[in-house]
């Protein structure tokens, strides 16, 4: 089977989406974006209770390194156009224990990753998309947070190949770069640093006009078309023409 990589424009109204993360910061903020623009169904998976008076809101206890909470969440789930995988955690480190960068890795890769294959399914029948909240961190190491600069630069390798291996389903792969938000994760940064409201603005607004990889604030912007025209996407590129050869083989 052939498949392409293209741009699928989605449309937020009346949409169901899964976001997790969704009890502070851009997750948050991401769930009042969506309701703005008239989603119809918003799961919001959190660690701890979230309240909302909204009745578009589902509350899934959700924590991503739990493979019974995140299976407990899919069973709950009986339809989804959007995931966002926004969950995460940011700590200062040097690079001299591993267990903290192991801590990163189990969130902000392998947690996004089984909750990707755990709600698969559903996207593959709606033809959905797949939104992974990423870092600049991910393009540069930010040298303060080198295990999350570490665990971000995996995902967003992760984000690019199951954008191309996910095309022949239907399922669009979004990765989302954001510059310094202002969030609990980024307390004690002397930076200047955009709203998660903007951010959330960005990121739908990206989703909106399909683009592979968002730069939803004015720090990340700024990088964005050195980024899409760098090495790293023509070897994305590159990736995608040596999987349609395979294909064309089999």
């Amino acid at each position: 089977m052939l498949v392409d990589l293209k741009e699928n424009n989605m449309n937020i109204e009346n949409k169901r989406i899964l976001i997790t993360g969704a009890n502070r910061g851009i997750g948050r903020a991401l769930v009042n974006e969506a309701l703005r623009r008239g989603a119809k169904r918003i799961y919001a998976g959190t660690r701890q209770a979230l309240r909302d008076s909204d009745k578009r809101v589902t509350a899934l206890t959700l924590d991503v390194t739990s493979g019974s909470q995140i299976g407990q969440a899919a069973d709950k789930v009986d339809a989804l156009d959007v995931l966002i995988n926004n969950a995460g955690i940011g700590l200062y480190d040097d690079l001299s224990n591993s267990e903290i960068i192991e801590q990163h890795l189990n969130v902000n890769l392998l947690g996004m990753f089984n909750v990707t294959r755990a709600f698969l399914p559903l996207l593959s029948r709606s033809r959905g998309a797949i939104v992974n909240v990423l870092s600049i961190a991910g393009i540069g190491a930010l040298p303060i947070v080198p295990a999350y600069s570490i665990s971000k630069a995996a995902a967003a390798n992760m984000t690019q190949s199951l954008r191309a291996l996910l095309a022949a389903q239907g399922v669009t792969v979004h990765a989302v770069f954001p510059g310094p938000i202002e969030t609990d994760m980024t307390r004690g940064f002397d930076i200047p640093m955009a709203p998660p409201e903007s951010a959330a603005r960005g990121i739908f607004d990206g989703l909106e006009k399909g683009e592979e990889d968002i730069f939803p604030d004015p720090d990340s912007q700024s990088m964005a078309e050195a980024w899409r025209t760098g090495a790293a996407k023509v070897l994305e590129r590159q990736g995608l023409g040596a999987l349609r050869s395979t294909q064309r083989k089999e």
